[in-house]
This record gives structure tokens, sequence and C-alpha cells, in this order.
């Protein structure tokens, strides 16, 4: 091979140029070329004081290259996955996690860390620098630098193990996915779904070379048929298939098996805690995170469980009567959930998602977002065709302030096969200063919308103009960065439970008058959201919002107390934990057979491991943010530019909790959280 695109240096991804055979190669000579460089390192750092310029720095930028080659490999295996490409990565995914641990157990390395730490140079750095080196250090105790040998061996035994279990958890999960489909001849069984849902299916169909309807467990497909379909039977069948995913029991029973993976995981984490001297993983995962104790994150989630579950059970009750005394349902299914309360909402409120996707088709959407982002901030979005992307429905953008480029982003919304599911914001470039040249950062923005079918453009539901700006919430954290060191620009650095709070903030915008006239145009009229529709939007936006509550409490606590377990826990003990949960904080009905959490990616495939109440801490972060807006006008100039200087351009370079408060003068409340959510009662 002649050249390798991967070894090259570029402004962006050269997306065209990328193949499975430039994978290890590159990967292979990066990691030769970072351990000589960390080596030689060390080796001055012994024969003289390190400084900022001769450690630091020259490791950022080794980590770079590495970074930059690395990123478009990842993100093509998560967007654009094919059998070769996913070789490739996971070929080379043993290699870095071996070099990861090797980094971050090299005692030398330490040694010069804390020498810079200890010189006098270190009171003359700026905070930046100076969280970073602390940062550094912390990462080292994590990773077990002051270990024994034998711990060492071990512990990096485990970092290798963990990492390929991660790759083929979320492999087995996208696989079980699509290995499942119904074909299906006609629309005979597809009445009370919309004709967008129609146009979805048999859009499917045709993909495959089929006439007809064909159903597949990819979002866009599978909600549909959950929210509308009218054939109890098909609701069964599809619900089933799509909790019964990557294990033993379902349609595809034992083909793709997680549970293997769970176990496994979850007994490594445990070892690799108590390595370290941590009593669980839930203490070791809470070591870089705003909560202090694992009591502080379960007597949050009690306390949330507590003001929500009253509500919560009389939503379900009203749910129920409605489901008998209207559609005849004595007994509410699981299956059964989705459609009755889509049923409700239409006869309590006379709206549904449907309704709105003619006010929403992608393209309004997506400029008003821009638009709302501009008048918040005072930066502007534009299109650049140039640039080079890996599929014809990504574009490529540029931030621009005061006309000058500041930030970039790939904007990839459609679901497609060979793409996993769901919606994500990933790093193509970091923020950083090197010399004199400044690397702007470029975002990967990633969502899995209904796609356009024939010569219209893709309409949106609510809640996914709900999504787009929540991803963009923590493009933007990314992108307006100020900071010019990488381990603390942008995201990184930044407390993995404070995370969400830019993300869940841009949310709000998507239900304020002011911000749905930016963003929303009929497809045939381009008029505005009507004020009819406003009322009924705003009026059943807390909708069962105390089922909504207790179903993401159910999911924190049962991770969260996963990973505190005394013991690695088996599938069943898995299952049992999950069940007493469930027994303690959920309303809704269950069945034996249901195997959420052998598709839980967030916790076994993901960042999210005893961090899954992340989502509800930073929601009272995000909420209490919101009320200053509430207080001085949504696009009130002065407060969005506070919001962006203490909270956006900051990174991870002060503590969450000092930058909070730097914005809202006080420390976090948790009513703006209940009123936001409609919990009436504590």
């Amino acid at each position: 091979m002649s050249r390798n695109p991967l070894l090259e240096r570029h402004t962006l991804p050269p997306f065209g140029e990328i193949r499975p055979e430039h994978v290890a190669p590159a990967v292979d000579t990066l990691l030769e070329e970072l351990r000589e460089g960390v080596e030689k390192l060390v080796a001055e750092a012994e024969r003289d004081t390190p400084s900022w310029d001769s450690l630091a720095a020259p490791l950022e930028e080794m980590s770079d290259r590495l970074a930059q080659a690395w990123s478009p490999v990842s993100h093509l295996n998560s967007t654009m996955s094919t059998p070769e490409l996913r070789e490739a990565h996971d070929g080379c995914l043993e290699k870095l996690s071996a070099y990861s641990t090797w980094i971050g157990q090299h005692e030398g390395l330490f040694r010069a860390w804390q020498a810079l730490k200890d010189s006098p140079a270190f009171a003359e750095l700026d905070e930046a620098r100076q969280r970073s080196v602390d940062n550094a250090l912390r990462d080292f105790r994590l990773a077990g630098v002051d270990l024994p040998a034998d711990k060492k061996q071990r512990s990096a035994e485990i970092r290798t193990r963990l990492s390929s279990l991660s790759s083929t958890f979320s492999n087995q999960l996208l696989d079980a996915t699509q290995a499942w489909a119904l074909e299906l001849d006609d629309d005979s069984r597809l009445a009370g779904l919309p004709q967008s849902a129609l146009d979805t299916l048999a859009a499917n169909a045709e993909a495959k070379g089929n006439k007809g309807y064909r159903i597949t467990l990819d979002f866009p497909s599978f909600f549909p048929v959950l929210s509308y379909a009218e054939d109890r039977e098909l609701r069964r069948e599809v619900y089933t298939a799509f909790v019964t995913r990557a294990s033993e029991k379902g349609p595809n029973a034992g083909e793709y098996d997680n549970a293997p993976i769970m176990e496994e995981t979850l007994a490594l984490r445990r070892e690799m805690a108590e390595l370290l001297g941590f009593s669980s993983y839930a203490d070791y995962s809470l070591a870089t995170k705003m909560a202090d104790s694992p009591s502080e994150v379960i007597g949050f989630l009690d306390d949330l469980a507590r003001r929500a579950l009253p509500q919560g059970q009389q939503e379900f009750s009203e749910l129920e009567a409605f489901a008998r005394d209207e559609l005849g349902l004595e007994e509410l299914a699981p299956w059964d959930v989705g459609y009755a309360s889509e049923k409700l909402r239409e006869a309590r409120y006379a709206i549904s998602q449907e309704q709105l996707r003619p006010y929403f088709p992608a393209p309004k959407a997506v400029a008003g977002l821009f638009s709302v982002v501009e008048r918040l901030y005072g930066v502007q979005v534009e299109q650049d065709p140039d640039a080079p992307s890996y599929h014809e429905d990504v574009s490529f953008y540029r931030v621009l302030e005061n006309g000058q480029p500041i930030a970039g982003f790939y904007l990839d919304l459609y679901a497609r096969e060979g793409k996993r599911g769901g919606a994500w914001m990933d790093e193509c470039r970091v923020r950083r200063r090197h010399g004199v040249e400044l690397q702007l950062p470029v975002a990967y923005l990633t969502c899995n919308f209904t796609r356009p079918v024939g010569d219209k453009p893709a309409l949106l539901t609510h809640d996914e103009v709900t999504t787009l700006f929540h991803e963009f919430g923590h493009g933007l954290h990314h992108m307006l960065t100020r900071q010019e060191v990488a381990d603390v620009s942008g995201i990184n650095g930044v407390a993995w439970d404070a995370v969400e709070l830019p993300s869940q903030f841009m949310e709000n915008f998507c239900w304020e008058r002011e911000g749905l006239d930016l963003i929303s145009g009929h497809v045939d009229t381009g008029e505005p959201l009507p004020d009819e529709l406003f009322d009924k939007l705003t009026a059943a936006k807390n909708f069962q919002s105390a089922m909504g509550m207790l179903r993401q409490v159910e999911l924190s606590l049962f991770d969260f107390r996963l990973h505190l377990e005394p013991a690695a826990p088996s599938a069943a003990d898995i299952q049992a934990l999950l069940d007493d949960v469930r027994a303690k904080v959920s309303v809704v009905p269950r069945v034996e057979f249901n195997r959420f959490q052998n598709s839980f990616g967030h916790i076994f495939a993901g960042g999210y491991a005893a961090g899954y109440y992340s989502y509800k801490w930073a929601e009272v972060l995000s909420a209490d943010a919101w009320s200053a807006f509430e207080e001085a006008g949504t696009f009130d100039a002065e407060t969005g530019a506070r919001f962006r200087r203490e909270i956006l351009e900051q990174g991870g370079a002060r503590d969450a909790a000092e930058l909070f408060k730097a914005f809202r003068g006080r420390e976090p409340s948790i009513e703006p959280l209940l009123r936001h959510s409609g919990i009436r009662a504590a």
C-alpha cells in the first residue's frame, strides 16, 4: 500500500479515501511512534525538571494524531458499518486498549507529571493547564499506576477485555436489531398507522426489492406500530421482537445473546474496582463525577421516585380506565401502553405527534435551530458543500463568529442499514492550540430520524425535533469552548453527571412560542405552528410526565445498584435486580420475557456504567439554568452571553458545581425540574 490517508494530516477526515485495509497499519504505526515518543519524553524529564512545553504539549500533540486517525474509523463503524470495516475496527480495539493501559500505568510518565505539579512552574500555569495536570495525576491513580506488578498486569488484562466486550455487545445488538423483520404483502394489518409510517414501511420493502411493507426494529419503523397499529396481535409480535433483542428469548432466541457479555463485564468491572481499592464499581465511577458518594446518588433517585410515584400511579390508573372504557381492553399489556397512551393523548388534548409532523420539515427545523443559536450566542451556521463527507445524506457546516470560522460539524439525521440506533454527539476534532496554530473543534451530530420519501422533505415529529436540539446542545458544548488544552476542551474533563446540562437546556426552545416560530413551518404553506396547535402541544407537554420520570429513575437505579452489588451477578441475578427495582418504582405492566437489559447499550457499550443517573442529575441543573431565561426572557442577550461564558466556553477547566454557581449565582434547586415536569406533589 503506497499511501495511507489515516497517517496524513487533514483539517477534516478524508472519508472518501479511507478503506478497511488502511486501519490496522495506521494504528500499528501510530502506536509504535507514540510509545517511542513517550519513552523519549520520560528520559528527558529524568534529566531536567519537566515543564508544560516539554511534557504536556508534546504528549497532547501525539495523542491528537492518534485521535485524528481513529475518530473517522470509529465514526464510520457506527454509521456506515460493513463486515470488512467492523473486522478492521474491532481488530484494533485490543491494541488501543493495551496502549491506553500502558500509558496510564507508566510509572516514569507518572513521576514526570508529578514533578511538573511539584515544580515552581506549576503555579505560573493558567487554570486550564493546572486542571489538566491534576486530572492527569488522578487518572494515573485510577489506572493503577500505584499497584504492584502482578496487579498492574491483571488490571491491564481487564481493561483490554472490557474494551472488547463493549464492542461485542454493541455489534450483537446491531446484528440482533437487523436480524428481524416482518414482511407484509398489503396494508390490511396496518390500520391506524399514519401515512408517514406507511410510507416508511413501504420504502423499507422497496429497498429490499420487495413490494408491500417491511417492519424492522429500527425506531422509525417499530415505534409507529406500537403507537398506532389497531391490530393488537401485530403490536404484540413487534413488541416481543424488540424487547427480546440480543437475548435467549424471542424470535432470534440465543443467536446474539448478550447475557454472557453482561455477566463477564460486570465481574471484570467489580474486580478492577477492587484492585484499585474501591469497594464497588459505583464508587470507582464516582471518582470523576459531581456526586460524592453512592448513598448521595441512591438518595437523589429515591427522592425523585417518592415525589413522582403517587402521580405516576394515578396516571396509569387513568390510562387503564380509558383503555377499558374506550378501547375495550380489559387488561393493559405492555404492547398496549404506547397505543392506549396515544389514543388518550388525542382524546384529552386533540393532538398527536403525527398532526405536528407537517409543521416540522427537516430543512426548516434545522434552519430554525441555527436561528435559535444565532440569537442566543451571536454565531452563524453555514453549510459547506465542498467538505468531504461519507454519505449523501450527511452535510458539513461551519460555525462563524464575526465572519470567521470557529468550529464545524457533520449532521447525519436519518436511519439507514449499517447505522447503530439512537442519537449522539462525538468529537471529530478537539479545540487545542499547538504553537501559533489553533485547531478548531469539529463535531459529529448523529440521529436516526424517519428519512425523506420520494421528493418530499423528511417530516419530523416534535419528539425528533427535541432530540435534534438535545444533540446540538452537546455539539455547542464541544464547539463553543474557549479552552486551548485538549484535556479540558469542550466536553473533555467535564464531570459525566454534568455533561447533559447543555443538551437538556437546548430542548426548552422546542416548547417556547418564540423558539417554535423559528423552527416550524408547514411543509405546504410555510405557516408556523398555529396558536391552536401550540396551546394543545403545551397543554400536553406533561402528559404522563410522572410515568416518564419513573422510567428514568427505574433505569438509573437498576444501573447504579447493579454496579454496587457485592458479588458479580449472573444473568438471573441481573433479571432479579431489575424486577426488584421495577416492583418499587414502575407503574406499567411487565412480562416475564422482557430482556431490556440485553440491549441497554448505555451501560454495557457506552460511557454510562454506574452513571445513567446523570440524565436526571443534570436535568436538575438544566431546568434551573432554564429558569434564568424564564426570568429574563427566552432570547435575553445578556443571559445567553452569560450561559455561553460561564458554562459552554469553560469546558472542563473548572469544577462543574463552580460553573453552575457562577452562572446562576447560587446552588442548584430541584424545584424548577419538578415544576417543568409537572410533578405536583412531593
